[in-house]
């Protein structure tokens, strides 16, 4: 079977799906194993589906071009995150007031804060319900809440934010690139996340490196005006060169 072919044949069956892993793969195409993973690696790279440890799942399961449940992104690059969130959680000082963008990475950042001292907000309930539960003082952002990731969003919730001035700020993202900066596909988020890194001094995007090199549908913030903690860089990309971008440990 010709390559061009073959890599149809599996986007087919990944975007009717929604993933597919690498044995159920191999076995359909009766193509060996080894094909089908430097494949996925290929329609990767190519930004068609996104790789993940044995298999891959269609760009609308990763978020790129839909919002999806805080459910489904919970297992997606999970040690990837938690190596971000350890990061994170060291940058959190006594005096802080730290905003906490909805999303999984952030939520992973909550498991691992420490510094009890700081006051948190954040416009995700259930951030405010595991941030109080562990006994951290919390201010919940109010606006109207939005099921599939449990933020919340609208008018009341960018009014009330701009009353705020945050020391540091913490925010997840779908897609990052430094043409088209940090995007998502949701226009009502996209205003929150904006509006909250207009009232922050010191600003982090939490990105596992399937976001980098990748652009959802709108865009809320320049990628030269925040750093960026990520757990691996593409290979031969120009990121590593710089400077607002780390790579946590």
């Amino acid at each position: 079977m010709l390559a061009d072919h073959r890599h149809a044949r599996i986007l087919d069956i990944v975007n009717r799906d929604g993933s597919a892993s690498v044995v159920d793969l191999a076995e359909t195409l009766s193509i060996s194993e080894s094909t089908i993973r430097r494949d996925l690696e290929k329609l990767d790279e190519a930004g068609l589906l996104c790789k993940v440890h044995g298999g891959a799942i269609a760009l609308d399961r990763e978020g790129v071009t839909r919002d999806i449940s805080v459910a489904e992104r919970a297992g997606l690059h999970a040690a990837q995150k938690r190596a971000i969130a350890r990061r994170a959680a060291q940058l959190v000082g006594p005096r802080d007031f730290v905003y906490l963008d909805a999303g999984s990475t952030v939520d992973a950042l909550i498991d691992e804060l420490t510094e009890k001292r700081a006051v948190y907000a954040t416009d995700c309930v259930s951030h405010a319900l595991k941030l109080a539960s562990r006994g951290f003082e919390v201010t919940v952002l109010g606006g109207s809440l939005k099921s599939a990731t449990g933020a919340l969003v609208g008018p009341d919730a960018n009014a009330t934010i701009s009353r705020y001035h945050f020391t540091l700020g913490f925010w997840g993202t779908n897609g990052a690139t430094p043409e088209d900066g940090f995007t998502t596909p949701d226009i009502s988020e996209a205003e929150v996340k904006r509006f909250s890194m207009r009232q922050t001094i010191h600003r982090f995007v939490l990105a596992d490196a399937s976001k980098l090199g990748r652009t959802s549908l709108v865009t809320f913030g320049d990628f030269a005006d925040v750093t960026i903690i990520t757990s691996a860089l593409p290979e031969g990309s120009a990121y590593a060169e710089l400077e607002n971008v780390e790579v946590a440990d």
